[in-house]
């Protein structure tokens, strides 16, 4: 007994040793990886530094107080903006009346699917560059072609001021629709066929079904679609980078975002301390998102 009582232990023990091995690696993985480099982005922001040199200036809050100032920063910042609030909404309401759609469908569904979900999964650098064909003038432009062979005038798109953003924004949104509908199906399958059986029997239309039922019970669905659908526009910048002229954000500046921004100001003007200030900007904003996100998940038990 008193053997069978050690070997227990002892295989109880390693046991608990191989488990700290393997969750260490993880561990170890995001300090690395994850946790340092955000810290040293805070220090960066205080410093005045060139990517080139070894010496970092101190310089407090300079950077900070500099943003305030910056037209362009806020230029994108309001354009970041706008890709989050004209986006967002359009992307979850299109994947929610598709995925609604699909799971009333009784046959074909896989394929509707797949049709949806394969521009997500594709390089977006490649999407970038279809539709910025598409987008160009006649006779090279699809779109203009389609324009004056119904007999309306060209389009400019990526070269308006205030039709370019428009024109990434569709790009961006036919790309992401296949997510969003992949995680609407996935939460109305969830909801019990019980629910829709017994408001039938009392009565209720198809309307009745939609606003008391599966919305309502799509609610953490939304919520999470909402935070990280707002983290990912908040993030654009492969579409921008590629679909406008040398990649500048423009004309003007009118599709630049924040992330296109801090690229530029640390790859190309080699000021990482300005880029740093702006990357913790960013930082604070998607942590206030995840901290609303954490807070509405709570008061939903």
């Amino acid at each position: 007994m008193i053997q069978e009582s050690a070997s227990r232990r002892s295989l109880e023990r390693t046991k608990r040793i191989w488990a700290y091995l393997f969750l260490i690696v993880p561990v170890i993985f995001y300090v690395s990886i994850r946790f340092y480099p955000t810290l040293q982005a805070f220090f960066l922001s205080l410093t005045n530094w060139d990517i080139v040199s070894k010496d970092k200036e101190f310089i407090g809050l300079t950077n900070y107080r500099n943003l305030f100032k910056d037209e362009v920063f806020w230029k994108t910042l309001g354009n970041t903006g706008k890709y989050v609030i004209y986006g967002l909404p359009t992307s979850l309401l299109l994947g929610f009346i598709i995925a609604y759609n699909i799971d009333r469908v009784k046959r074909g569904s896989e394929i509707f699917k797949a049709v949806y979900f394969i521009p997500y999964i594709t390089s977006m650098v490649a999407i970038a560059w279809v539709w910025r064909w598409l987008y160009q003038p006649a006779p090279i432009g699809v779109f203009n072609k389609i324009l004056i062979a119904v007999g309306l005038p060209q389009q400019k798109f990526l070269f308006s001021q205030t039709q370019a953003i428009f024109s990434i924004l569709a790009t961006t949104i036919w790309a992401d629709v296949g997510f969003q509908m992949i995680i609407f199906l996935a939460g109305i399958k969830q909801i019990s066929r019980q629910y829709y059986e017994a408001a039938e029997i009392d009565g209720a239309n198809n309307r009745n079904l939609l606003f008391r039922i599966t919305l309502p019970l799509l609610k953490p669905t939304i919520v999470f679609l909402i935070v990280t659908g707002t983290i990912r526009y908040l993030r654009i910048f492969t579409q921008v980078l590629n679909m406008t002229y040398q990649g500048e954000g423009g004309p003007l500046n009118s599709t630049k975002p924040l992330v296109l921004y801090i690229y530029r100001s640390a790859f190309q003007q080699f000021d990482m301390g300005y880029a740093a200030a702006m990357t913790v900007i960013l930082f604070l904003i998607i942590l206030a998102i995840t901290l609303v996100q954490l807070r509405v998940m709570r008061s939903e038990d």
